[in-house]
């Protein structure tokens, strides 16, 4: 794999980054744990992993649920922080890198949330992931991956957006090509101006279809939203799939 930091590494381990994305929804993002939790009955002390976890926010949630919960992502201020905010008997946090396996034949659940896929270069290296995934789950388990409706994305874009959050001034700037849907992101905070980019793959419906395919997974469910309605390409919001490791 190559070594030079990518994107995702220089951007979620700056400062920046847990202030541009201070207000994601909380309340959204319990509703869908909670929905989750009840859609696909988890048990008590069930095994679940949240992958690329972030800073924890879904990992704790789903601990409170009372589930053996462990939080890997590849940042390490975001390991570091999650482990500071969030210290729980049942829940642990790792750095980790997604591509690679962790804890074969272990988990009863993998979760991926908000559009945490498809971050690099290689389109193989998503299906290093999703063999990761495979290799992770029991017999049985189960896997969802949370990720964006490009279709709905790209219709949408916002090109330009300024925000001023704490004091710092973010521009930010959206485009696509044939592959990325691409942002570029100017932090002004004071004397003191960085560049950081997010580039997130446009990966359709029937990209996941091949790439489960390969690994043997048995596609359950897709949703379109947190409310777990069924997908439409035109007007959902997400893309959301339910997998089964057979």
């Amino acid at each position: 794999m190559d070594k030079t930091p990518q994107w995702y590494e220089v951007w979620f381990d700056s400062p920046y980054y847990p202030i541009l994305y201070k207000d994601r929804d909380e309340a959204e993002a319990r509703l869908f744990i909670e929905n989750l939790a009840k859609d696909l009955e988890i048990p008590d002390k069930a095994k679940v992993l949240d992958l690329a976890c972030g800073r924890g926010r879904h990992s704790s949630y789903l601990a409170d649920k009372g589930y053996q919960v462990v939080g890997i992502d590849i940042s390490k201020e975001s390991i570091e922080d999650a482990t500071n905010d969030y210290s729980k008997d049942n829940l642990e946090f790792y750095i980790h890198d997604m591509r690679l396996p962790f804890r074969i034949n272990y988990f009863d659940y993998i979760f991926n949330f908000f559009t945490s896929f498809g971050y690099f270069n290689n389109l193989k290296d998503n299906q290093y992931v999703l063999s990761a995934i495979a290799k992770g789950l029991k017999k049985g388990g189960i896997a969802m991956i949370d990720f964006m409706n490009v279709e709905k994305v790209i219709e949408n874009l916002v090109e330009r957006e300024e925000v001023t959050i704490d004091g710092i001034n973010f521009y930010i700037r959206r485009l696509y090509n044939d592959n990325f849907i691409i942002k570029k992101i100017k932090v002004d905070d004071g004397d003191k101006i960085s560049l950081f980019t997010e580039e997130v793959q446009i990966l359709k419906p029937v990209h996941f279809y091949q790439m489960l395919q390969e690994e043997g997974f048995k596609l359950v469910k897709e949703y379109g939203d947190y409310h777990l309605n069924p997908f439409d390409s035109n007007t959902s919001d997400r893309y959301i799939i339910i997998i089964e490791k057979v």
